[in-house]
Parts: C-alpha cells; sequence; structure tokens
C-alpha cells in the first residue's frame, strides 16, 4: 500500500527576487513498511522534501498525497490534525518537552488525541519497554543521555500509532553506541510492526541500514536504489 506519493513537487525559496528551489519536480513513492533514507549534500534538498512530506512547509507546485490525502491543499488547522493522526516526527534536536518527564513526553501526543487513561498508559509502557528506558519513566530530558533523549522521541513518535514515521538527520548527535542502539530499535519496529520509516540523513551507518537509497542533487532525484 502507498503510504506517500509526491508528484511534481517543487519548492521554490524568493520567487519574486532570486529564486532558488529548493526541490525541482520530485516524483517519489514510498509504500507500507519501507526503511528509506534520503541522502544528498548539503543544499540538496533532503530535509525540505521531509518537511513537505510531514506537512510542516507547503509546496510550491506539485501534490502530495499521505494516506490518500493531498496534503498541501489542507488548511493549516486540518494539518496539524493530520499530522498528529498520521505522521510521527523524529528531530535532530530531540524537542522533547523539558519539563515533563520521559513518560509524560511519550504520553503528550495521545493526550491531544483524547485516548483513553487506560490506553494512553499501556502504551507508554508499551513503547518505553520497546526502546529499553521502563527505568527512565520519572527521568525528565535533562536527567538522561543524548542517546536516551532520542529513545524517548522515537517512542513519541510512535505512541499515536501513525502511519509512517520522519526521522530528519536523527543520529547527527549520538555517538556510536548510541546511534546503532537507535538504528537496532527502528529496524526492529519496521520489521516487527511494519512501521515505514523515512530518513532525512549524511550517517553513512544509517545508509547501510537503509533497505531503499533515494540520492537528491539540486533538488532532484538523481539514483533511488532498493536492496530488498
Amino acid at each position: 500500500m502507498d503510504v506517500i506519493k509526491t508528484k511534481g513537487v517543487t519548492k521554490i525559496y524568493n520567487p519574486d527576487k532570486i529564486p532558488v528551489y529548493a526541490l525541482n519536480g520530485v516524483d517519489l513513492l514510498i509504500e507500507e513498511g519501507e526503511f528509506t533514507a534520503i541522502v544528498g549534500p548539503s543544499g540538496s534538498g533532503k530535509t525540505t522534501l521531509l518537511n513537505i512530506i510531514g506537512g510542516l512547509d507547503r509546496p510550491s507546485g506539485g501534490a502530495v498525497m499521505v494516506h490518500g490525502q493531498n496534503i498541501a491543499e489542507l488548511s493549516d488547522n486540518q494539518l496539524i490534525d493530520f499530522r498528529k493522526d498520521y505522521i510521527g516526527f523524529v528531530f535532530q534536536a530531540y524537542n522533547l518537552i523539558p519539563v515533563l518527564t520521559a513518560q509524560e513526553n511519550v504520553e503528550f501526543v495521545m493526550l491531544l488525541q483524547k485516548r483513553s487513561k487506560t490506553e494512553r498508559q499501556q502504551r507508554v509502557a508499551e513503547l518505553m519497554d520497546a526502546v529499553g528506558l521502563s527505568d527512565k519513566m520519572d527521568r525528565r530530558p535533562s536527567e538522561l543521555s543524548g542517546g536516551q533523549q532520542q529513545r524517548v522521541a522515537v517512542a513519541r513518535a510512535l505512541a499515536p500509532k501513525p502511519t509512517f514515521i520522519l526521522a530528519d538527520e536523527p543520529t547527527a548527535n549520538l555517538d556510536s553506541k548510541s546511534t546503532e542502539n537507535l538504528l537496532d530499535i527502528m529496524t526492529r519496529l519496521n520489521k516487527e510492526e511494519n512501521m515505514t520509516f523515512v530518513f532525512s540523513t549524511h550517517d553513512q551507518r544509517v545508509i547501510d541500514r537503509a533497505r531503499r537509497v533515494v540520492t537528491l542533487v539540486d533538488g532532484e532525484i538523481s539514483k533511488d536504489e532498493r536492496r530488498d
């Protein structure tokens, strides 16, 4: 099943002055269960593409179909609701809420979804166990290492049971051991739960784990390699 489909997606910055084409007619199809890395040099459009797929930015042209919905046509409020229900995000900077515990950070989106307390508690316990942090539920982000914070961020992204996870340079601030631990968790979730992951990355360790590598150069797909 297709979970993401972009058709002729362009992104132009400064269109009225000196236009900069961040993306130039990108066609991309991501199917359920893929473990895909989007790679390319700095300025190639990786993060821009991820942000547009995730509804964090809008394309200048083209269609972005997610779960059968062209999100480029949604209003800002509709996009917020859509992201909450269908898309999980893992960011380079973790983006955990500092005043909340690890448990509360993971639970937060489910509160917005108005899930029952029982369901929230069960899901948090299940995910914190999956990422190996059952004993850190009551710790705040400042009390966790970078690798632990990123694992909490993965659990938070998975909590609302999204259609797919977008991970923007998720290993950039991690040491080698933390990176391998994080990738082990993501690989296991991908295989056991058929969770779709799409990465934007420079990290060769992530690229080596990916089963599909899409290379962007100057805002266009120059190579699309499958390893299945």
